[in-house]
C-alpha cells in the first residue's frame, strides 16, 4: 500500500521540496560527513571536495555563448549558463540543481542574435565557484540562454523577470528558453576559448489531456494581471469523485497547496491505493483539488499578498477557488472547504487557515515551512548577524542548511545561497530562499525585493529581517493576534512534522506547538503529531485513503445541524 507518508515521488504531491530533480543525488562534492570544531571557508572547500584536485593555471577558461536568430529574433535580456558534466547520460542542463552538475552563469542586456555573451574565470558557479577550479580533464558542455521578460507593474518599478510559460519557473526547461548542443571539450592549462551557439528552443509544455476523472482548467487573473503589467494566469486541476457525472450531489473540497505541478491530484490512478479507495462504496466523495499560481520569482506565490509579488492571496480567495466551486458542483461553505499541504504547501495551507480563517473548516499541515523565523533552514533571522557563519563563543562555525536524517551534512548555508546566485541575480534563481525573501520582505529601490542577507557574504539586513517578522511571522501574528483570530481556528489545525527534517523545519514548528499550549481566551492547543527520527516531509502514520476518511469525518461533524451528508455513504 501506498503510505501517505511515502508519496513524495509522486507528481505533484505536496511534499515536494526540490524543483530540478536534485534531490535524490547524493552528491560526494556537497555532501559532509562530519564537522569538527572551527571550520574555515577553505575547510570547508576541501571537505566537500570541491577543489581536492589540481586546479586548471593560468588565465583560465573562456566561454562565449551566442544564438542565431533563426531561434530568437530580437535582442535579448537574461541569464547565460554553461553546464560543465562528467557525462552524457542526460544533457547536462538537466543535471544541476542544489547537488548536482557545475554551472556557471552571467547576467545579460540586450544580447543581439550572433553576439557571444563571456563566461570567464571571474563569475560564480556552483558547486565549482570558478571556471578555473574545474581539473584538467575531459567534460560535457552545453550553452542555455535564460529569456527574460519586461514588467511595468502597476507601482511603477519596471523588472526584468522570467516569465513562466506553465513549467513551473524551472528556467532549464522552460519554453522559448535557448539551448545548444552538447560538446566533448578538453579542459586543462592550455583551453582558452570554447564556443557555443545556443540553436535549440525549447518547445510549449504539452498539457495533460482530461479523463473522466481528472479536469483541468487556466484563467488570467485581472488583479495580478494589473498588478505586474503582463497577462498572468492561475489554475486548478479538479480529481472528481466517483459518480459526478450521474448526481446532482454537491461535495466537500479539499484544496491542496504546494509546488506547481500538473499531474492528478493526491497521485491518482486507477488501481493504485487511493484509485482503488476512490471506488468503494463506503469511500467519502469529495473533490480534491491543486492549484497553480507560478509567480515571477517561483513555481507558486505562498498565496499570500505581498509588496513584491502582488495580492496572489486575494486572487486565489476572490478569483481562483469562486471558479473552481462554480465550475463544479461544490458546497462551497467555509465547514465543507478544507486546505492541505506539505513544506511549501505546509506553509500556505497553513498560513491560508490562519490569515482566512473564516474561509476554510481545517487545514492538515505537513512539514511546513517556517512558521517563526528563528529558525529559516538553520538561520535565526532575529538572533544571527550571519546567514553564513554563527559564533558561538571563540569558535566560527558554518550554518548547515541541509542534513541527512543521520545528521550528517548535506550543504551549508553558504553553498545553498550560492546555488541560488548562480541560478540568478537580483532573487530571479526561481529556488527557495528567494521567494522567501520576495514574498516576506519589503520592495528595493530597483523594484526587486530587499534581500534578507547579502547572497555574496551572508551578511544580514536587521531592518528587513524585523519586517519580516511584522508581516509574514506566523506565531508572531498569532501572538498579536489571538483574542480575535484563536475562537476561529478551534478544532482546525492539525501539523504533522517528522524530527529530523532535511530543513530543520520541525524546530520553528516545534516552537508553535509550544507556545499553543499556553494559550488563553482561548485555550486551544492544536493538533500536532512528530515522526520521530522521520525526515522531510513527514505527514502522518496513515495512508492517504484513511487521512481523506479523517477529513471527511471532521467536515461531517461541523455541517450545519439537519443537514445529510449524501457525499457519503457510511
Amino acid at each position: 500500500m501506498m503510505s501517505i507518508l511515502a508519496n513524495c515521488s509522486v507528481p505533484n504531491h505536496p511534499c515536494g521540496r526540490e524543483k530540478m530533480g536534485d534531490w535524490p543525488v547524493r552528491s560526494a562534492e556537497v555532501v559532509m560527513r562530519r564537522w569538527v570544531g572551527a571550520v574555515s571557508v577553505a575547510a570547508v572547500a576541501a571537505v566537500a571536495g570541491v577543489m581536492a584536485q589540481t586546479p586548471v593555471p593560468g588565465r583560465g577558461v573562456r566561454v562565449e555563448v551566442s544564438f542565431p536568430a533563426s531561434v530568437h529574433a530580437g535582442p535579448v535580456t537574461g541569464r547565460v549558463y554553461v553546464m560543465v558534466s562528467r557525462t552524457n547520460d542526460r544533457e547536462p542542463r538537466l543535471q544541476i540543481g542544489r547537488t548536482g552538475t557545475p554551472f556557471f552563469g552571467r547576467d545579460v542586456e540586450k544580447l543581439a542574435p550572433g553576439q557571444s555573451a563571456i563566461i570567464d574565470v571571474t563569475d560564480l558557479g556552483t558547486p565549482v565557484a570558478s571556471l578555473r577550479d574545474l581539473p584538467p580533464g575531459d567534460y560535457f558542455v552545453q550553452g542555455f540562454v535564460n529569456v527574460y521578460s519586461e514588467f511595468k507593474r502597476a507601482d511603477g518599478h519596471v523588472v526584468w523577470m522570467h516569465d513562466d510559460q506553465w513549467e513551473g519557473q524551472r528556467w532549464n526547461i522552460s519554453p522559448d528558453n535557448l539551448y545548444s548542443e552538447v560538446q566533448r571539450v578538453r579542459i586543462d592549462a592550455s583551453t582558452e576559448s570554447i564556443k557555443l551557439s545556443a540553436t535549440n528552443k525549447i518547445p510549449a509544455v504539452q498539457m495533460p489531456a482530461d479523463t473522466a476523472w481528472v479536469k483541468r482548467f487556466k484563467i488570467q487573473s485581472p488583479l495580478l494581471t494589473k498588478f505586474w503589467g503582463r497577462p498572468i494566469y492561475l489554475g486548478a486541476t479538479v480529481l472528481l469523485p466517483r459518480d459526478y457525472a450521474t448526481s446532482t450531489v454537491q461535495y466537500p473540497v479539499l484544496y491542496r497547496q504546494g509546488h506547481f505541478g500538473l499531474g492528478a491530484p493526491l497521485g491518482f490512478q486507477d488501481g493504485n491505493e487511493i484509485g482503488t479507495a476512490w471506488m468503494r462504496d463506503d469511500f467519502p466523495r469529495m473533490l480534491v483539488v491543486t492549484l497553480q499560481h507560478p509567480a515571477p520569482y517561483f513555481d507558486d506565490s505562498y498565496g499570500v499578498n505581498s509588496v513584491n509579488l502582488g495580492p496572489y492571496g486575494d486572487a486565489l480567495i476572490q478569483e481562483l477557488i469562486p471558479e473552481v466551486e462554480k465550475r463544479f458542483r461544490a458546497i462551497g461553505q467555509p465547514w465543507a472547504r478544507i486546505t492541505d499541504g506539505g513544506s511549501t504547501g505546509g506553509w500556505i495551507s497553513l498560513a491560508h487557515q490562519i490569515l482566512y480563517p473564516d474561509f476554510y473548516g481545517g487545514v492538515w499541515s505537513y512539514c511546513p515551512d517556517s512558521v517563526t523565523f528563528t529558525d529559516v533552514e538553520g538561520i535565526n533571522i532575529y538572533k544571527d548577524d550571519n546567514a553564513f557563519y554563527r559564533k558561538i563563543d571563540w569558535r566560527t562555525v558554518p550554518i548547515i542548511n541541509t542534513r541527512e536524517i543521520n545528521g550528517h551534512v548535506r550543504l551549508t548555508s553558504e553553498q545553498r545561497n550560492h546555488m541560488e546566485l548562480v541560478n540568478g541575480t537580483k532573487g530571479r534563481s526561481g529556488e527557495q530562499l528567494d521567494i522567501w525573501s520576495a514574498v516576506f520582505g519589503p520592495i528595493g529601490k530597483d523594484g526587486y525585493f530587499e534581500p534578507l542577507f547579502d547572497k555574496r557574504t551572508g551578511v544580514i539586513n536587521k531592518a528587513v529581517a524585523e519586517y519580516w517578522r511584522e508581516h509574514y511571522d506566523l506565531l508572531e501574528y498569532l501572538k498579536r493576534n489571538w483574542t480575535t483570530v484563536g475562537p476561529k481556528l478551534v478544532g482546525k489545525v492539525h501539523v504533522y512534522t517528522g524530527t529530523m527534517d532535511n530543513f530543520f523545519l520541525n524546530n520553528s514548528t516545534r516552537e508553535l506547538d509550544e507556545w499553543m499550549k499556553t494559550t488563553e481566551n482561548p485555550h486551544y492547543e492544536g493538533f500536532f503529531l512528530y515522526g520521530d527520527g522521520k525526515g522531510h516531509c513527514w505527514q502522518g502514520p496513515e495512508t492517504t485513503a484513511e487521512r481523506l476518511k479523517q477529513m471527511a469525518a471532521h467536515i461531517a461533524r461541523q455541517k450545519p445541524d439537519g443537514m445529510t451528508t449524501p457525499w457519503w455513504r457510511y
